[in-house]
Order: structure tokens, then C-alpha cells, then sequence
């Protein structure tokens, strides 16, 4: 996983301010795979601030080209990544599609949705990395389409090694704006959580689908 330091820090300080961030270790918030969680990352909510929004689309087609160079389409991982992945096609000047969790029921059973050639270089844009395995089913989908797939890029990543396992299996090389270890520095740097919830909230990435069950 790739990821530059400057970027990372001013993007964990864009998503404490509008609070896409959310941090609470007394009252764990409960996560669709039943785990229990001191943070919530929300990326969605950068997209009613058009100067985050702008910074992150533009900190994502700098790094695209440097670190992965031009493809011919860029993909949004749906839902959460449409609109992000939108704002980078349009400022890099490149087609657009997304990719549904799985293929439609009706119609055409699209799970690639948009116009994509067989053979087309093809760049993922995601929100957020937790195990990366929804993330990685994406990219199956688009590869079963034909798709040439350079990498992703995503906003965050919580950085479990569960995450850096899959994507090394899968040989998909990811950067992201930016990350948990930088997140919580500037989260005490800034005073959004104490010494010790800091302590907590490390605690909880060494084994977060058992942190806070009851024996």
C-alpha cells in the first residue's frame, strides 16, 4: 500500500474538521459485519464541501498518473465511490463507469455499469479500505469484463493487515489519500481524543472482530 505522509496528514485533518471521521471509544459504534468499533469513517460527507471534495479529486488524479500512469477509464466502486470517482474522470478527461456489489436481477444484469472495451486500462477509485474485500470483488468484476486493471486509489484506509494480505493475494497495488496511523496523530495533535482514547483506538486495529465482545 503507497501513500504519501504530507497528503495523508492533511487529509486526516480534512475529515476531523467536517467530522467524516468519527471517533468515540466509550459508546463503540456497530459496523454491517457485527463488528464493534471505536471509529466510523463516513467519506460520503466530503462530497457537500466543494473545496475537500476538489482537493481529494485533485490529489487523486496527481497521484493516479505518478504512481500508476493514465488509464483509459476510470471505475467507481458503488455506492460510496460514485461520486468521487466521477469528480476524477471528469478532471482527468476520461470515460467513467462504476461497479455494482453484484450483477443486476433484471434488465441486462449489469454488474459493470457504463460503456467499458474489452482490453481497456482500467483505474478503481473506492471510498474506503477496511478488509478490501468488497473492494477486490470489484476489480474481479471489472477483469470479467475484459478489463486491464492498473490499481486503486481510495480516500482511507484503516490499514489492517487483513487488507494488505488481500490486496498482495489478489497483486493489486493501492495508495490512498490517506490512512489510520496518521489519522490518529493529528486526531491528538488536534485534540479531538485524548491520550488515552488514543491508546483504545490502537488497541482496537491489533484485532478489530474481537475487540469489545464479551468472553
Amino acid at each position: 500500500m503507497i501513500f504519501n505522509t504530507d497528503t495523508a496528514k492533511k487529509t486526516a485533518e480534512l475529515l476531523l474538521q467536517i467530522n467524516a471521521i468519527k471517533l468515540n471509544p466509550k459508546n463503540p459504534f456497530t459496523w454491517a459485519s457485527g463488528w464493534k468499533s471505536p471509529i466510523y469513517c463516513d467519506n460520503r460527507i466530503t462530497l457537500s464541501f466543494p473545496p475537500i471534495r476538489n482537493y481529494i479529486r485533485e490529489e487523486f488524479a496527481k497521484n493516479i498518473e505518478k504512481q500508476f500512469g493514465k488509464p483509459d477509464v476510470i471505475a467507481g466502486v458503488a455506492t460510496g465511490a460514485i461520486g468521487i470517482g466521477m469528480l476524477v474522470a471528469e478532471i482527468m478527461g476520461l470515460p467513467f463507469v462504476y461497479v455494482r456489489p453484484e450483477p443486476k436481477k433484471h434488465g441486462r444484469e449489469n454488474q459493470v455499469e457504463g460503456f467499458l472495451q474489452k482490453g481497456q486500462s482500467v483505474l478503481v477509485v473506492e471510498d474506503l479500505i477496511s478488509t478490501g474485500k468488497s473492494s477486490l470483488q470489484a476489480v474481479e468484476a471489472l477483469k470479467a469484463a475484459g478489463a486491464n486493471v492498473k490499481g486503486m486509489v481510495a480516500i482511507f484506509t484503516y490499514g489492517f493487515e487483513i487488507a494488505e494480505e488481500n490486496f498482495k493475494k489478489a497483486n493489486v497495488e493501492l495508495f490512498t489519500l490517506g490512512n489510520y496511523d496518521m489519522l490518529l496523530k493529528e486526531a491528538v495533535a488536534k485534540q479531538y481524543i485524548t491520550e488515552d482514547e488514543y491508546d483504545t483506538l490502537k488497541e482496537w486495529r491489533k484485532s478489530p472482530s474481537t475487540w469489545g465482545v464479551e468472553v
